[in-house]
């Protein structure tokens, strides 16, 4: 019993270091508009921006995404604090544009540590016969963290002083606590190798989960393309159209999203894997229905009615195939199987993001985001009848 907690608390502490990182990833969300003042850029740039964090993320699974199965997990972690650490260098010595591009690879380069990786180590540090619970822990880790880094800098812009570098400051504080939690917690990997056998890694899944692999990762692009767009714009969004101009208000917002994935996550384990898959993807079409009326007509409420809705779509889908995959993966290739499922998911972020960038110039912020949410729209409902007619698969 006592180890079983010892157990656990160590998974808890990875979590927490777990969401420390994701938290810088989202840091800059509410202060783009800062940014944008003090830089003189278009919103096609905000989302040029953005999506930079996703093209590091990518580059990063494929070429390390098996890293920590090789040479084991915490010095894979150590190396992504390092650049979330280098990355909120960037945002404070910020002077120009090149800083913020630099800084948003160097964020992305972080998380693409940590997304497998981390999910795995949580996983690996609960005691045995916990998977349900640690798989959770990861998630609501990576998805909470994402929402706390939007609410952390947007009341701190808004209430404290140097908008533009106390966020990053305490983010650096944090980023150094955790580099000493995790210096004390166990290494997971016992047959590890020196870095010089790393080698990238083609995208290619063992036989054993490609049918599990399929309905997870379509029901994964759908969701975080949402939330890529919604956390991108929304505060362009909230200023230009509803007038809301409070930093906080804005961040409370976007996290508000992240926290109801984490809640569809909490959902999974009543409603089980298979299940979970296509509600969250119900859960998303309704999100996407919500911020149609939010743009059409101009309304808050429907923003805020969005974000909970189409988050808890994504949780519920995201923790179902996430779950999937892993029970799915064999031992000693589960990181890998893990960051090809977020190579799906970041690409879901940053190609959609990049698209409406280009259709604010000529059709407006408005315009833009009712396009992408038709086109997306299209894909939830394609994703959904795929899962319904093969739900075995889904709950393989």
């Amino acid at each position: 019993m006592d180890g079983d907690r010892r157990r656990w608390r160590q998974c808890l502490l990875g979590g927490a270091v777990f969401a420390v990182c994701m938290a810088g990833t989202t840091l800059p969300t509410p202060l783009y508009g800062l940014y944008q003042e003090k830089f003189g850029f278009s919103e096609l740039v905000v989302t040029v921006v953005y999506a930079v964090y996703a093209f590091g993320v990518i580059g990063v699974l494929l070429l390390a995404g098996n890293a920590s199965d090789t040479v084991g997990r915490r010095p894979v972690l150590l190396a992504g604090l390092a650049f979330s650490a280098a990355s909120a260098v960037c945002f404070l010595c910020a002077t120009g544009m090149g800083w913020l591009y630099a800084g948003r690879l160097l964020s992305g380069l972080s998380a693409g540590l940590f997304t497998g990786a981390a999910t795995a180590y949580v996983m690996e540090l609960a005691p045995s016969g916990g998977a349900a619970r640690a798989t959770f822990v990861a998630t609501a880790a990576n998805m909470g963290g994402l929402g706390c880094g939007p609410l952390l800098a947007g009341v701190l812009a808004q209430y404290a002083a140097w908008p533009l570098y106390l966020p990053f400051a305490v983010h650096l504080a944090l980023v150094a606590g955790s580099a000493v939690v995790l210096a004390r917690l166990p290494e997971t990997v016992r047959d590890r190798r020196p870095l010089r056998t790393v080698r990238p890694q083609r995208p290619a899944l063992p036989a054993r989960v490609r049918s599990v692999f399929v309905p997870a990762a379509i029901a994964s692009f759908a969701g975080f393309a949402l939330f890529g767009v919604f956390t991108s714009v929304s505060p362009a969004f909230l200023a230009e159209s509803l007038d809301v101009h409070n930093h906080a208000v804005s961040g409370l917002i976007v996290a508000l999203a992240f926290f109801a994935s984490t809640a569809g996550q909490l959902a999974v384990g009543r409603v089980g894997v298979a299940r979970s898959l296509p509600l969250g993807c119900a859960g998303l079409l309704a999100g996407l229905a919500l911020l149609a009326g939010a743009l059409w007509w101009d309304l808050l409420a429907l923003v805020v009615a969005s974000a909970v809705a189409g988050g808890a779509g994504q949780g519920l889908a995201f923790r179902g195939a996430l779950s999937a995959v892993a029970a799915a993966s064999p031992p000693d290739r589960r990181a890998a199987v893990i960051s090809m499922l977020f190579v799906v998911a970041y690409t879901g972020i940053s190609l959609p993001v990049i698209g409406v960038g280009l259709l604010v110039g000529p059709i407006g912020l408005e315009g833009a985001g009712l396009v992408f949410i038709a086109c997306m729209a299209v894909l939830v409902v394609a994703a959904a009848g795929y899962l319904l007619r093969r739900p075995a698969r889904a709950h393989a």
